[in-house]
């Protein structure tokens, strides 16, 4: 029987994506947003936080490399159930959470779930309104203390 990748599969960065896009409804997030919102929504801990649902690995800098390829596969994942739609706009492409999206995340019951729904709400709340730059400049802070 094939090994199942679970920790950063397609269908779990989708469904972080899909929390991330469901919390923010109806807003539209870019790529980078997304990706954001996604390293912070497991390591809330790193900018001062809940307790982060993934562990604080001395070298997660890493995780930075490959998360891009990760979210995107996890994203076309989810469009290609509806549950995920992707917007062209002159700035690029924004990505919106369907309106099956609700239903579909309320059927699925696991504490791991249930924990990203809650980071989700707070990553939502405190780092949604923050600019591009700004967060840019709180995350390379953040990137920074793994190299010394």
């Amino acid at each position: 029987m094939p090994e199942t990748q679970t920790f950063n599969s397609p269908i779990e960065t989708g469904v972080r994506a899909l929390i991330l896009l469901a919390e923010s409804y109806p807003e539209h997030l870019d790529l980078q947003r997304l990706l954001e919102f996604d390293y912070i929504l497991v390591h809330t801990k790193d900018v001062d936080g809940p307790p982060s649902i993934h562990p604080a690995l001395p070298l997660r800098s890493g995780e930075l490399l490959v998360r891009r390829q990760l979210i995107e596969r996890g994203l076309m994942l989810m469009m290609s159930r509806g549950l995920i739609t992707r917007h062209a706009t002159p700035n690029g492409f924004m990505y919106q959470a369907d309106d099956s999206a609700g239903p579909f995340l309320d059927a699925l019951t696991a504490e791991y779930l249930d924990d990203l729904k809650d980071r989700a709400v707070w990553v939502v709340d405190r780092f949604s309104d923050m600019s591009d730059h700004d967060i840019r400049v709180l995350l390379s802070r953040v990137y920074d203390q793994w190299s010394r």
